[in-house]
């Protein structure tokens, strides 16, 4: 069978949570004899392609890729509705010719894929990674920091989130910075949600239509009603679309994990103990909270290890720096999957401070199964996965002095670190993934059931 996976971005530039998953799904489908080809895009603003759709192989998975700095998002609603890109993604559907679609991310498809497959009666799944299908800004963060239910049924919330960051900009215009202030976001909000509703001639202010962002969840829904089913990874993620109106049943499907599951070097320096974090280097993923709790443990004897890119938002790594100014924290750059087994090894706990609702992040997961435990933020979309001293601490999502005192109590008790590791692992692979999503294809008498 002939499997077109959907990515909003690929491999060799972008390796993060989704783009691993697409790439393990993929090289299992193969393993299992089918033939998948992921379909992905270069994003606006990178260096462009010499051909609209190009295609190369990665790992052995055969990619093509849309050059979406042809495609670029003029307007909020171009942003998950881009009719332009209907006929290139029926051309490519004509030339692949796939017995299934597969989407892992939407968002630099649009609900074009999703309209063209419709058209051409393509079965249709997905894998639902984060909350794109009914969140503004993906990650069910409200304009105040705190965490979100979904829209509201104004869409005055996600009208917030956008002026918050539309005001943020640099380069933002005087009534953006205006809408955008805390003193008066939420009553701005709400009065551009009710000129939003206005469909017939919707109102623009500055080259902004609210009514991009009110229409938003509606159109998302009804293109994804040609979802046959989709999976989600976590509990968390399954029950939020679910509350938000998912037009498709769900089924739970944890990620799995392709990493070195030996046991665990045992501890050879006493009372030292070794923090990391590992991942992306921007403010939802938490790091600043971090080093911040690190610098009030007071602690000598821990030290810790912060990969991850220094140019994905060379602001906030210069704010990390200075942060970190004079305290035992190293900054080795981005990690090499090649080399995370090794890096875990050195590792007494892996610490992910995230703001927003991660939703089972690889990295968590990859820990687990290298037998470190885990420091995280007390969202559902990791609790779920670390009982509170079992495996792991929970510490209240954004709360300096909660995460403060989980460091104090690991540095002040080096040894809970091995009655840990003892505790700690993950035993999902990419084969139990793949199983499942052949599972979910039989339920839907597409491919034989094993």
């Amino acid at each position: 069978m002939k499997i077109a996976l959907y990515v909003h971005c690929f491999f060799p530039r972008h390796f993060y949570g989704t783009e691993a998953y697409t790439l393990a799904l993929a090289k299992e489908l193969a393993v299992a004899g089918h033939e998948p080809v992921v379909v992905s895009a270069t994003l606006a603003g990178e260096p462009g392609q010499k051909n609209v759709v190009e295609d190369y192989v990665h790992d052995g998975v055969r990619v093509f890729s849309i050059d979406k700095n042809l495609f670029p998002n003029r307007c909020v609603r171009d942003s998950y509705e881009q009719p332009a890109l209907r006929h290139l993604h029926e051309r490519l559907l004509r030339q692949l010719r796939p017995d299934v679609i597969h989407v892992c991310h939407l968002i630099s498809h649009t609900t074009a894929l999703l309209d063209v497959a419709q058209r051409m009666n393509v079965p249709v799944f997905a894998t639902l990674t984060d909350f794109f299908g009914f969140c503004y800004n993906n990650q069910l963060e409200s304009a105040e920091g705190a965490l979100c239910d979904g829209p509201d049924p104004e869409r005055a919330n996600c009208i917030a989130c956008f002026l918050k960051v539309a005001g943020s900009r640099l380069n933002a215009e005087f009534i953006a910075k205006a809408g955008g202030n805390e003193v008066v976001r939420a009553a701005v909000s709400r009065q551009l949600a009710k000129l939003g509703r206005r469909e017939r001639q919707p109102f623009t202010i500055s080259s902004f239509a609210p009514n991009d962002i009110v229409l938003r969840p509606g159109i998302l829904r009804r293109a994804m009603e040609v979802y046959r089913e989709a999976i989600a990874p976590t509990l968390f993620l399954k029950g939020a679309y679910e509350r938000n109106g998912f037009p498709a049943p769900l089924r739970l499907s944890h990620f799995g994990i392709e990493i070195d599951r030996a046991p665990k070097p045992a501890r050879r320096d006493g009372g030292a103990v070794r923090l990391g974090f590992i991942g992306q280097l921007c403010p939802h993923k938490g790091a600043h909270i971090l080093v911040e709790a690190f610098r009030a443990s007071g602690r000598a004897n821990l030290s810790l290890s912060l990969w991850g890119p220094q140019d994905q938002d060379p602001a906030y790594y210069a704010q990390l720096r200075q942060q970190a100014a004079g305290l035992q924290i190293k900054f080795p750059g981005i990690l090499p999957r090649a080399e995370l087994a090794e890096a875990f090894g050195t590792l007494d706990y892996l610490a992910i401070p995230s703001t927003w609702y991660e939703n089972s992040p690889l990295i968590l997961l990859q820990a687990l199964a290298t037998h470190t435990p885990v420091i995280v933020a007390d969202v559902p979309g990791m609790t779920e996965f670390v009982e509170n001293g079992v495996n792991g601490f929970h510490f209240a999502r954004g709360d300096l002095g909660s995460l403060t005192a989980i460091l104090r109590k690991v540095a002040d008790e080096p040894h809970l670190a091995s009655e840990m590791c003892a505790a700690s692992s993950y035993e999902r692979v990419p084969a139990d993934m793949a199983r499942d999503l052949l599972a979910l294809y039989a339920a839907h008498g597409l491919v034989a059931p094993n």
